[in-house]
């Protein structure tokens, strides 16, 4: 199974900005045009529960496309669960990860947040992070990465600059 891990933050690593969980207010165009059409290219799709939360208004469920969140309390969401396209889960990653292959998946899209990030990388379940980076410092705010001890390497695979303000879209492999 190829888990692709991919998060939007800025220079200083922040991935909201202070406890404003809404990146569409300082997110460029540029990566929302590569972050949409890459969601669509994925038939699974996995997020904790803030990421949730902060993106429920605007998630669009569709057919053929399960959205996992992983939650620690799956049943207080037992009424939004619709069976193939929207699930909740306590499952620990490499659970969730050995379920959807059993039953043939074959990649996984991880959109965050950092908890669940950081239980993913800890597990060694993530192949690649494709990592936006938008040009502005909030100085406060949450990281890619939280909960956990890591020491992970990394190897750049590709680097494309999105607009003429400087955002950047990197591409990595993780070391194994």
């Amino acid at each position: 199974m190829k888990v692709t891990m991919v998060m939007l933050a800025t220079v200083d690593g922040k991935t909201t900005e202070g406890d404003n969980t809404n990146i569409y207010t300082w997110t460029s165009l540029e990566d929302q045009k590569y972050f949409f059409p890459l969601i669509n290219s994925y038939s699974v799709i996995v997020m904790g529960g803030k990421t949730y939360e902060a993106v429920r208004s605007i998630l669009k469920l569709k057919e053929n496309k399960l959205r996992i969140v992983l939650t620690r309390h799956p049943k207080k969401y037992s009424l939004q669960t619709i069976k193939g396209q929207l699930e909740f889960s306590n499952e620990e990653p490499k659970q969730l990860v050995r379920r959807l292959s059993m039953i043939g998946y074959k990649k996984i899209l991880l959109v965050g947040g950092s908890i669940i990030n950081g239980l993913f990388l800890k597990d060694n379940l993530i192949d690649e992070l494709y990592l936006t980076v938008e040009p502005k410092i909030f100085g406060k705010g949450k990281n890619i990465v939280e909960g956990q001890s890591l020491n992970k390497s990394l190897r750049l695979i590709n680097i494309e600059k999105l607009n003429k303000e400087g955002t950047l879209l990197l591409k990595y492999k993780i070391k194994k």
